[in-house]
C-alpha cells in the first residue's frame, strides 16, 4: 500500500526544516539566474534580470559575463537581451544514468512507433516535474507527439504518475515534496494516494490527457535492477480516422517494449509489468 503523499509532504517538510544550511551567496545567484532565464524564454536585459531577483545591475552584470563565458547564456543579435543556450541541455544529457537510460531506450522506441503508428516518448522525473529526455515521431503524417525536453507539472503527467507509483517511499516523498516546494501548494490532490494504488496494481497507467483533449496517454514505468522506476515510457493515442490499433494493442506493445527496456537495465525478467492485454479477434495492426 502507498503511504498518503499529504502525510508524505508534511514529514518531509519537517525534514528539510531540520538540515544544516551553508550560505553560498555567489552560486545561489547563478542558479537564480539560470532558473529565471529557464522561465523567460524571450529572454531578459541585464535590468530585468536585476529588477526581478532583487539585485544590483552591477552584480548581475558579472554574473551574466561569466555565465556567457562558460557558455550558459548568449546575447540577442541586438546585444540587448540574454537567453539560455543549450549547454545545460546538454549536461543532462551526459549524464551517466541519463545517457544510458536513452541509449537502451531509443531502438526499442523506434520499433514502438513503427509498430503502433503513434509517437512515444520517455520521461523522468526531475523535481516537480516531469522532463521529456527521449522522443520518437509516428511514422504517419499526421498525429501527436510530445517535444524532446519538455517539462510538465508532475501532477498533470501520466508519465510522473507511473514513476512515482513504481518508486520507494522515500524518492516518492521526496519527489512530492519537491513538486509542493515549486508549486507553492501544500499537498496533492485528495485522491491522489489511491491513485497510485491503482496503478501500482494495475502496472501501468491509462488515462485522457489532462492538457489535450482526444488524448489517451497509456504509459508504463521502466525499472531498474532494484526495481524501482527511474522513467516513464509513454504513447499519446490518438485514435485516426480507419486506425486499427487501439488502447489495447497499445498496452499490449509498451508492456513488452518497457519489459525490454527495463532488463536492459538490470531489472530481473518480467518485473512490475502488467498482465498481458488479448488482443480482439478483429483487431490487427496498422501497416
Amino acid at each position: 500500500m502507498i503511504r498518503s503523499p499529504q502525510k508524505i509532504a508534511g514529514k518531509n517538510a519537517e525534514k528539510a526544516g531540520k538540515r544544516r544550511e551553508y550560505p553560498t551567496p555567489a552560486l545561489e545567484k547563478g542558479l537564480d539566474i539560470l532558473e529565471l532565464f529557464a522561465s523567460t524564454p524571450e529572454g531578459l536585459t541585464v535590468s530585468e534580470v536585476a529588477r526581478s531577483l532583487n539585485r544590483t545591475v552591477s552584480e548581475i552584470f558579472r554574473m551574466l559575463l561569466c555565465l556567457e563565458r562558460r557558455g550558459y547564456l548568449a546575447q540577442s543579435e541586438n546585444r540587448e537581451r540574454y537567453h539560455l543556450t543549450l549547454r545545460l541541455f546538454r549536461l543532462a544529457q551526459e549524464h551517466p544514468p541519463t545517457k544510458r537510460l536513452t541509449l537502451e531506450a531509443l531502438p526499442v522506441m523506434h520499433r514502438v512507433a513503427y509498430e503502433l503508428r503513434q509517437s512515444c516518448h520517455l520521461g523522468v522525473v526531475d523535481g516537480g516535474h516531469v522532463v521529456i529526455v527521449a522522443q520518437v515521431d509516428s511514422p504517419e503524417s499526421t498525429g501527436f507527439s510530445v517535444k524532446m525536453g519538455s517539462k510538465v507539472n508532475l501532477m498533470h503527467a501520466a508519465t510522473g504518475h507511473v514513476i512515482l507509483a513504481h518508486q520507494s517511499e522515500d524518492a516518492r516523498m521526496r519527489a512530492i515534496m519537491e513538486w509542493s516546494l515549486e508549486t507553492k501548494k501544500e499537498r496533492p490532490p485528495a485522491d491522489f494516494d489511491a491513485h497510485l494504488n491503482k496503478i501500482r496494481a494495475r502496472g501501468y497507467e491509462r488515462r485522457e490527457s489532462y492538457e489535450v483533449t482526444g488524448v489517451v496517454n497509456v504509459s508504463f514505468p521502466i525499472v531498474n535492477a532494484q526495481q524501482d522506476a527511474v522513467a516513464g515510457l509513454t504513447v499519446p493515442y490518438v485514435k485516426r480516422i480507419e486506425d486499427k490499433v487501439g488502447v489495447a494493442e497499445v498496452i499490449e506493445v509498451l508492456r513488452a517494449a518497457s519489459g525490454r527496456i527495463s532488463e536492459a537495465l538490470g531489472a530481473p525478467p518480467n518485473q512490475g509489468l502488467a498482465p498481458r492485454v488479448k488482443r480482439s479477434k478483429k483487431s490487427h495492426r496498422s501497416t
